[in-house]
């Protein structure tokens, strides 16, 4: 068997998440189908995230362990012709038999983008749009809580047996009327990435002050919730191994 690695982007806005679901279209679904039509035999992967419904990515790491060995560059080429035009594969790599797409990931790069501009119907899919005003120093004031090594169970949804992470930046940017919020870390849980987005949004409406979310960190197992914000303005940007 040869273990494969899979740089992977997608448009998330027709599927389920990542996750193979019964009964709905997902991104492992398409490139499984893909992957049997290439080697004519059930081929599963392992990615390095469960990105939720309507999340997209520009470098999701796949893994799997393919029959047979195909050139790198061939290898994308017929997994591409076989997958729908939101998906595609941007490269192939052969790795160790120990590689895994999910576990020996070192960081990772999440991105969440707001439009403060004028409503734009063409945005739907892909940024977040509030009728509120957002100030980029209550954003970036209510991030530095963030930073650092943290239990997120107050930030993640499901159940877990490890809720902690090492958040080592979360850069806020404003040009052209977007905002861009990237948050780079080790750990990331369910819908954890949307929830501390939702946490700096409610800090920026006065719902909630700096204490607040400092005591949800500090005290996770007292369990509290704040808004979970829309998948549509959030991105998987990148994947160090």
């Amino acid at each position: 068997m040869i273990k494969y690695l899979l740089r992977v982007s997608y448009d998330g806005s027709n599927y389920y998440g990542f996750q193979r679901l019964k009964n709905h279209p997902t991104i492992q679904d398409e490139i499984e189908k893909s992957l049997y039509k290439v080697y004519k035999q059930e081929v599963l992967i392992k990615g390095a995230g469960r990105t939720d419904k309507n999340v997209h990515a520009l470098d999701q790491g796949v893994s799997f362990d393919a029959p047979f060995k195909i050139d790198n560059k061939d290898l994308v080429c017929a997994i591409n012709r076989h997958l729908p035009e939101d998906i595609r594969v941007k490269k192939a790599e052969i790795k160790n038999d120990d590689f895994h797409a999910r576990f020996s990931v070192k960081k990772k790069i999440y991105e969440y983008k707001i439009n403060v501009g004028e409503y734009n119907p063409l945005f739907v899919n892909y940024y977040y749009q509030p009728k509120e005003d957002i100030s980029i120093t209550n954003l970036r004031k209510a991030a530095k809580v963030f930073v650092g090594l943290h239990d997120f169970n107050n930030f993640v949804s499901g159940e877990h047996k490890n809720t902690i992470s090492n958040i080592y930046k979360i850069k806020i940017s404003k040009r052209n009327n977007i905002i861009s919020i990237k948050i780079i870390g080790t750990n990331f849980y369910k819908y954890m990435v949307r929830n501390i987005v939702g946490a700096m949004l409610d800090y920026n409406k006065k719902k909630v002050k700096i204490n607040d979310l400092k005591n949800m960190l500090d005290k996770p197992n007292e369990t509290k919730q704040l808004t979970t914000i829309c998948p549509n303005g959030l991105y998987l940007v990148k994947i160090y191994y």
